[in-house]
């Protein structure tokens, strides 16, 4: 039992020691509240999906049989008029795609941006920018339409901390977000 302890012991010291050495207590240190929760939610998220690291990172839900998808569509587009966030375009690919002779079941995407809140992210990382605008994916799937969004949870909470003006206006882009999924599953208004 002894020995067991020490070696339990030992490969801790080592881990921190090895983490250390790699600057990772740094960037621990520097995470915002929340950040092993969430992980912890994408992690699991990921072994479910068997390693499908786009299925861990999304926020999905399904859309309440006989929402039609111009419903869809309509909801989440009212919702961004409401709480400010700017819908910046639109792709019909499976419109583009039945155009091109192929068929397609709905793929429909929506970007949505904050512009003051984008600039303000952009300025605290520029890497952020590739995470702009924000997509919202309305797919359809053989049990009907899905609605997809990035978690945003991940850049808020597992990445380094924001300062608080900047936390502020993106939680409300985030729960803007949230509201879209949430209207959009009903053709709420």
């Amino acid at each position: 039992m002894k020995i067991a302890n020490f070696f339990k012991a030992a490969f801790i010291a080592a881990s921190i020691t090895t983490l250390t050495g790699c600057g990772t207590i740094n960037g621990i240190n520097n995470l915002a509240d929340g950040a092993g929760g969430t992980f912890m939610e994408i992690w699991d998220k990921w072994v479910e999906a068997e390693g499908d690291i786009a299925d861990a990172t999304m926020w999905e839900v399904k859309v309440e049989d006989g929402v039609e998808l111009q419903d869809v569509i309509d909801s989440i587009n009212n919702v961004g008029i409401n709480r400010n966030i700017k819908n910046v375009g639109e792709l019909p690919l499976s419109e583009e795609l039945k155009a091109r002779g192929i068929e397609s079941k709905v793929i429909h995407v929506m970007s949505f941006c904050n512009p003051e809140t984008a600039r303000k992210m952009v300025d605290f990382s520029p890497a952020m920018g590739g995470f702009l605008p924000c997509r919202v994916n309305i797919i359809e799937e053989e049990d009907g339409l899905h609605i997809y969004t990035m978690n945003m949870d991940m850049a808020i909470k597992m990445g380094k901390k924001m300062p608080p003006e900047l936390r502020e206006a993106t939680m409300k882009v985030r729960d803007t977000m949230w509201e879209m999924l949430q209207k959009g599953k009903e053709g709420a208004f």
